[in-house]
């Protein structure tokens, strides 16, 4: 089954350091130095080679980071696939699924966007939550008022996002059975306008 699929239910070593002992008979400074230099050698072997230090967040991932302490998973994979670079200043608008949404998607589809293999997926993924455009929370109203309890969107991935109006709150609604409600409306940014949602949308992935 392709990972993708499982979004059509309901909703998304420790290295040991060998041990160095002291020559007999060597003097302690060069015991000590001969230790340090032995360990770290030691961890080496262990460890493998260094790996590349996590990419920081920059534009709308940055900002995003720093506005909210529960978009920090949005922001970590808008970094990591380079999505937040390839938007470029703006204007957009985001709608930015909260940490709780993400913990809600399955394990298996998580572990599956986030292996670089699949970064064209994940990046897709996230466009998908982003329109062109500045577009408030009252432009959304308006939007669906105008056609008939219904409005929909192109996003940046290409597909469309519907929304709705459910006892006062904007409903959105993605492919796949996904869907999620803005919980918190109209925060602005350099780049444009983020609303915070409850759920992760998915786009058609082939």
């Amino acid at each position: 089954m392709s990972p993708a699929k499982l979004f059509a239910t309901p909703l998304l070593a420790l290295a040991t350091l060998a041990p160095v002992y002291a020559q007999e008979n060597a003097p302690v400074e060069a015991t000590i130095g001969a230790d340090v230099e032995d360990s770290a050698d030691a961890v080496a072997d262990v460890a493998g080679p260094a790996q590349p230090a996590p990419a920081e967040p920059s534009g709308i991932a940055a900002e995003i980071a720093t506005a909210s302490p529960e978009l920090q998973k949005l922001a970590t994979a808008m970094t990591t696939a380079g999505v937040s670079d390839k938007l470029g200043a703006g204007p957009f608008t985001l709608f930015a699924p909260t940490d709780q949404a993400f913990a809600a998607v399955p394990q298996s589809m998580t572990d599956w966007l986030m292996n670089p293999v699949n970064s064209e997926s994940l990046a897709k993924v996230l466009s998908y939550h982003v329109v062109p455009g500045r577009v408030t929370a009252e432009d959304l109203y308006a939007k669906i008022k105008a056609g008939g309890g219904k409005a929909t969107l192109t996003t940046v991935a290409g597909e469309t996002l519907t929304f709705t109006e459910v006892q006062g709150n904007i409903k959105i609604d993605g492919t796949q059975g996904s869907s999620g409600f803005v919980t918190q409306p109209d925060v602005e940014q350099s780049s444009g306008m983020v609303h915070v949602i409850n759920g992760v949308l998915m786009p058609t992935l082939g």
